[in-house]
């Protein structure tokens, strides 16, 4: 773990104390920041990921698949290029493997073998902030560039017994027909950079967040900072997990986090800091 400020996160974690828990809220990406990169050693970059490399759909997906990620994910982790150059590179992958996903016959039943096949862990620690969260009556958005939309986040976490009524979810979302079959994606199609809080306005949870002006930020990329982009926030505490390319990467991500956790660490430091602004 790396503390880019000390002195600067003191200040604000005294300020999240004196103002209570009921002016917080929890702003966190899904794939690669509440679950782990690795599992049993392999790297899993997302729930997708798991679809691609099982047999799950039709017989050239996965090889199709896998092209779409050696072609586009070295852009995604290329911060040397602009960030126009990468988001429209984003925009391009998830299209693709959008039209991909469709024409190779998704259906809901695959979406529930892939959360069922135990590829996908969250990190140690989750549960207990999840159950804090819950309890203190926190609100966790999960704004997620989640590649088999938001009804595969919302599978897992119930498969976890954790899909508490103070977790909204925003991602990508399929229209199934009465197969379950894909054969759309809602736009706008949300990825890994193009987050940010200004989609929520419309959504019917923004009145229990408008008023929660102090945020947590949980986030895996350089973009995911920009979750909170368009909300009126006051102050936030921003952790980031840097699970690659650490020495390649340690300065750009120091610039936009305050808190950094690496190589795949677990949640203790987030518990401790809940507990830390929880008044006495």
């Amino acid at each position: 773990m790396k503390i880019i400020n000390e002195e600067e996160l003191k200040k604000k974690i005294k300020i999240f104390k004196k103002q209570g828990l009921n002016k917080v809220h929890v702003v966190s990406d899904f794939d690669k920041t509440l679950t782990t990169n690795l599992v049993n050693g392999k790297e899993v970059p997302s729930i997708i990921s798991v679809l691609r490399d099982g047999s799950y759909l039709t017989s050239d997906y996965a090889g199709k698949a896998q092209k779409l990620y050696n072609k586009y994910h070295p852009i995604e982790i290329d911060y040397k290029l602009s960030i126009e150059e990468r988001k429209k590179a984003m925009n391009k992958w998830w299209t693709e493997h959008f039209k991909l996903l469709i024409k190779s016959k998704l259906n809901k039943k695959d979406i529930k073998k892939v959360i069922e096949s135990e590829k996908v862990k969250l990190r140690k620690g989750i549960s207990e902030m999840l159950n804090f969260l819950h309890d203190h009556d926190i609100p966790l958005v999960i704004i997620s560039g989640n590649g088999l939309g938001g009804d595969s986040i919302s599978m897992f976490l119930e498969k976890e017994g954790r899909l508490y009524s103070n977790i909204h979810i925003v991602s990508n979302s399929f229209e199934f027909d009465e197969k379950g079959d894909a054969i759309a994606v809602k736009e706008p199609i949300i990825h890994g950079m193009n987050k940010d809080e200004t989609i929520l306005h419309n959504l019917p949870f923004f009145n229990e967040i408008k008023n929660r002006k102090n945020i947590i930020l949980l986030g895996d990329s350089l973009g995911d900072p920009d979750m909170v982009t368009g909300f009126n926030y006051e102050n936030i505490i921003k952790i980031g997990f840097l699970n690659e390319k650490i020495k390649e990467s340690l300065e750009k991500y120091s610039e936009l986090y305050d808190v950094l956790i690496l190589n795949d660490g677990n949640m203790d430091f987030i518990n401790s800091l809940l507990k830390q602004i929880t008044p006495k």
